[in-house]
């Protein structure tokens, strides 16, 4: 069974059981959300070429025993995979965003912005009440410009300074 909702102006919400898909703005053709069995064949290239090859962070931290569990959002262009996040559940009111990337030749078009409120949306949807995530330090502003706020000092993570970062969603009615 296919279910269609509007969620904002930009993204149309289609689940079928493992498989989500969010139809956002005019510079992706649509994000998928998939469980790691299905999305890691796209998903760890673009972070192993963003978090490792690019960011200097050690393979052997990139991958972890959260993947198998979280589900995984995949932004295409084209038919081509070009982001990817993830979302774990932490507990049955909270959850967190991780491992947000996109290809470098196509940042700063939005992609990142869709992919991250696609997972909101997801989140609010499953009856979330928060979000936090890790933000490295060059990426506050981006997730300050989507709501979320910063929380406690600033730390060391996989060799770059982070911040934790939280975002409070509001119920939906229903």
């Amino acid at each position: 069974m296919l279910i269609l909702e509007l969620y904002t102006p930009w993204f149309w919400y289609i689940e079928n059981n493992k498989q989500s898909t969010y139809l956002p703005s005019k510079n992706i053709d649509m994000i998928l959300i998939k469980t790691w069995e299905l999305a890691q064949d796209e998903a760890y290239p673009i972070r192993r070429d963003v978090f490792i090859l690019e960011q200097g962070v050690p393979e052997e931290m990139e991958l972890d025993e959260f993947d198998p569990g979280a589900l995984h959002a995949l932004a295409y262009e084209e038919s081509t995979c070009v982001g990817t996040a993830r979302l774990v559940y932490l507990d049955d009111k909270s959850a967190q965003i991780g491992r947000m990337a996109v290809l470098s030749k196509f940042r700063g078009r939005g992609i990142g912005a869709a992919i991250l409120m696609a997972l909101v949306k997801r989140a609010q949807a499953q009856g979330m009440s928060s979000l936090i995530l890790h933000s490295q330090v060059v990426a506050i502003p981006f997730y300050e410009k989507l709501g979320f706020i910063g929380q406690g000092p600033l730390y060391e993570e996989a060799g770059l300074p982070h911040r934790n970062m939280m975002l409070l969603l509001p119920e939906i009615a229903k």
